[in-house]
């Protein structure tokens, strides 16, 4: 009987065991999920959103130009003291062979008087008009801003009764005779590719506009400025 004691002893100590092998142990701590994706997720576009804006296109090259120019038109030399400075319009239509060189055609207009001259009622007034032609090379600093050179040559004369001017001394200033000369330009180019805005400053010597006799030398120069407007087509 003396191990009954043992015995019921051993059966407790084993329960209690089993019933702390029962129990529900702490949680251990989590390790944190890292998201190795999160850098790398696009938000969603918004499609009612409108489109990003492209860039504006570059204006044209290579291809037909007209330019048009208005401002004024001035005489030097012994004409200049007959005729004073006047408005004068001028168009030119080209084609870009290259980028950077142009073979056009011109035509221009202006009006002047003989108030330099003659008093009134006696002044005369009356159109010049002239034709011609020539190369333009043009050099684009950047796709807005360019500058060029033309040389060109042609035809020119004062639309005026036959002697008006002869009587002045300049009878052949009433005839078509041969100008030659160069114009210089500034273009600024638009958003809009077919449009430039410019500057064009241009002179030339007009041989029928050389004064018939008298004494001493005469150099018939022909200038004129103004403001111009390219359309590239």
């Amino acid at each position: 009987m003396r191990f009954l004691p043992v015995a019921v002893a051993s059966v407790v100590l084993l329960a209690t065991g089993s019933v702390r092998a029962d129990e529900p142990k702490e949680d251990a701590p989590k390790e944190e999920s890292i998201n190795l994706t999160k850098d790398t997720n696009k938000t969603e576009e918004d499609p009612n959103a409108p489109p990003p804006e492209a860039p504006p296109p570059l204006p044209y090259k290579k291809t037909v130009v007209l330019d048009s120019s208005l401002g004024a038109m001035a005489f030097f030399g012994q004409i200049g003291k007959v005729m004073p400075p006047g408005p004068w319009m001028h168009t030119q239509l080209g084609y870009e062979v290259l980028k950077w060189l142009m073979l056009y055609g011109e035509g221009e207009l202006a009006f002047t008087d003989t108030s330099n001259r003659v008093d009134p009622p006696k002044t005369r007034s009356f159109p010049v008009f002239g034709f011609g032609g020539g190369v333009r090379f043009t050099i684009r600093f950047t796709d807005r801003v360019g500058i060029y050179a033309q040389p060109g040559f042609g035809m020119m004369k004062c639309d005026v009764a036959t002697n008006a001017l002869g009587i002045l001394g300049f009878r052949n200033a009433e005839s078509l005779d041969i100008y030659f000369g160069g114009r210089l330009g500034f273009e600024w180019y638009q958003i809009d590719r077919h449009f430039a805005l410019g500057i064009t400053v241009g002179a030339r010597i007009a041989q029928g506009f050389e004064r018939v006799g008298g004494a001493g030398s005469d150099t018939p120069l022909v200038g004129d400025s103004g403001l111009s407007l390219r359309y590239a087509f």
